[in-house]
């Protein structure tokens, strides 16, 4: 069996960020932008930020299906956004903590059985 080295390829690996600013105002606010927050935990993403989810993908087919799973999610009021890149340009990406950088955690590379 040969494995094909495209398969990780940093242009082919996708990462899909969702960003997003829900109203906290009322007690019902609260509970459903809680609720987004752990079904999008239950899909995979993980806290990059408040307010920030970010999940890797192995191609951009199945960052599609997590892009349409998102949607699906949407509370009734706010704003969300969802960018889709790819991991080459996330791992361009510069991160500061004050004026100090930050090394890039490295990120696992997922395994794929099939």
């Amino acid at each position: 069996m040969t494995i094909n080295s495209n398969r990780l390829n940093a242009y082919r690996v996708m990462w899909t960020l969702v960003m997003y600013d829900l109203p906290t105002e009322t007690k019902k606010d609260r509970k459903l932008a809680a609720r987004f927050r752990k079904d999008l935990v239950q899909d995979g993403f993980s806290m990059f930020q408040f307010s920030m989810y970010v999940r890797h993908s192995s191609s951009a087919e199945n960052a599609d299906v997590h892009k349409r799973r998102v949607k699906n999610l949407l509370p009734p009021n706010g704003k969300v956004g969802i960018l889709q890149i790819t991991d080459k340009q996330f791992g361009l990406m510069e991160i500061f903590f004050g004026h100090k950088p930050q090394e890039i955690q490295n990120i696992p590379q997922q395994l794929e059985l099939f």
